[in-house]
């Protein structure tokens, strides 16, 4: 707008230093003399845009304005707003970005990465994000163009510095082992922590230690946070606090170790791989044993349940053996009573006959019937396949003979023999 006021005011100049020249040699008006007060009504748009009293607040933004009586105030609505002439503005974004990055970045700053050292001494290179909201308070925002009259300064003297050494503090509360064992969101919260509250106020202890495999003295020392009489944490208040800053996001997008801590890193890891490995063998070898030992206790009972089964079959057939063998030594002995009775009935016929008086002839041919008499029955005796005898001073028989009764048929036909 101020190049198209000036643009109108030179046209007008040229105007009305042409008009008369031309009107005097060339005959020619430009402008009648009537209508010159149309010139200076475009001389006065031309002063207004070139003093323009009006300021555009785009959105996203917020415009400060300092008038010509050194009035200050603040426009945080977007569009079009009476500043006032030779009024001095200067625009703030809402959101002040501070970028920490190897990489170009399109934001209100950029910065390289920077060193941070952990509580055990070694270091790294981090890069990190912040974005940083304004206060939507007037009395704030004049206090803060008053202390940094702008934003680049504001963030290149504040927020910049701030946040380097937030997180520098939030690094010397850990130890690097721990922030790469799990240690990431501690560290994070610790440094959003401290950009929005303050920073910690670091006490250190330093002891002596023993070695127990040197027996030298080691010096360790170790920092903690300071707790105040309050019972909360001691912090250095910093303009972020007093201008009420608020801290809308903070990422810590890489932490790079030093070399030293990378190749105990992959030592840790090779250690941790082979641990790993070494359980899962463990592990499976365990697994391998029970189920071994399993296996061996079922084909123990198996072994064991076929034993039980082989016994209980033996001596169910045994008891069954037992039971035929006495049937048939009970046949026996009844096939040899009756023998015996026949025995005893034709010795005494015999006997009747000797007492009547045989001869030689009679008697040798007595015999030779006797004796085949005999022979055929014992032939039909069926002798059991098994026999089962008691002891030698109960009354069960002690041996064949007298379990199928032959013994006493051998007595009576000796009888009958010495009886002739």
């Amino acid at each position: 707008m101020t190049t198209l006021g000036v643009l109108i005011l030179v046209l007008v100049v040229l105007v009305l230093v042409l008009d008369p020249i031309l009107e005097k040699w060339k005959s020619i008006d430009i402008i009648k003399d009537s209508k010159k007060w149309m010139l200076m009504v475009l001389v006065g748009f031309a002063l207004i845009l070139i003093f323009n009293p009006f300021t555009r607040t785009a959105a996203g933004y917020r415009t400060f304005v300092e008038t010509i009586n050194g009035n200050e105030k603040i426009f945080f609505n977007p569009g079009y707003h009476f500043a006032g002439f030779f009024s001095k503005t200067t625009d703030y974004p809402d959101v002040i970005t501070t970028v920490f990055s190897a990489e170009d970045q399109d934001q209100v700053t950029s910065n390289p990465p920077f060193t941070i050292r952990f509580n055990d001494a070694t270091k790294a290179t981090a890069q990190a994000t912040i974005r940083w909201s304004l206060p939507n308070d007037t009395d704030k925002m004049i206090q803060i163009h008053k202390a940094y009259r702008g934003p680049e300064r504001l963030a290149k003297n504040s927020l910049v510095p701030y946040s380097r050494e937030c997180l520098k503090f939030a690094a010397q509360l850990m130890e690097s082992e721990t922030h790469y064992s799990g240690g990431r969101s501690k560290l994070k919260e610790d440094f959003r922590d401290q950009l929005q509250n303050g920073q910690y106020v670091l006490e250190y202890k330093t002891e002596y230690v023993r070695d127990s495999m040197s027996n030298e003295k080691e010096k360790i020392t170790t920092s903690f946070i300071r707790i105040g009489e309050d019972g909360l944490a001691s912090r250095i208040k910093s303009d972020i606090q007093q201008y009420s800053i608020n801290v809308d996001f903070a990422a810590i997008d890489e932490v790079d170790y030093e070399e030293q801590v990378d190749r105990k890193l992959a030592q840790k890891i090779e250690q941790s791989t082979l641990e790993s490995v070494s359980k899962q063998s463990l592990i499976t070898a365990q697994q391998e044993a029970l189920t071994e030992k399993a296996r061996g206790e079922q084909m123990l009972a198996k072994v064991k349940a076929e034993q039980e089964a082989d016994k209980l079959q033996a001596v169910i057939q045994a008891e069954k053996a037992k039971e035929v063998a006495q049937q048939e030594a009970l046949q026996a002995k009844y096939i040899a009573d009756k023998i015996a009775e026949e025995g005893r009935a034709q010795a005494e016929a015999n006997k009747a006959l000797v007492s009547a008086g045989l001869t030689p002839e009679q008697r040798m041919t007595m015999d030779i019937e006797i004796a085949d008499k005999v022979s055929s029955n014992m032939a039909k005796i069926k002798f059991p396949e098994i026999m089962i005898f008691g002891g030698g001073s109960g009354n069960s028989p002690t041996n064949p003979f007298d379990a199928v009764g032959l013994d006493a048929y051998r007595k009576i036909v000796e009888s009958m023999r010495g009886s002739k």
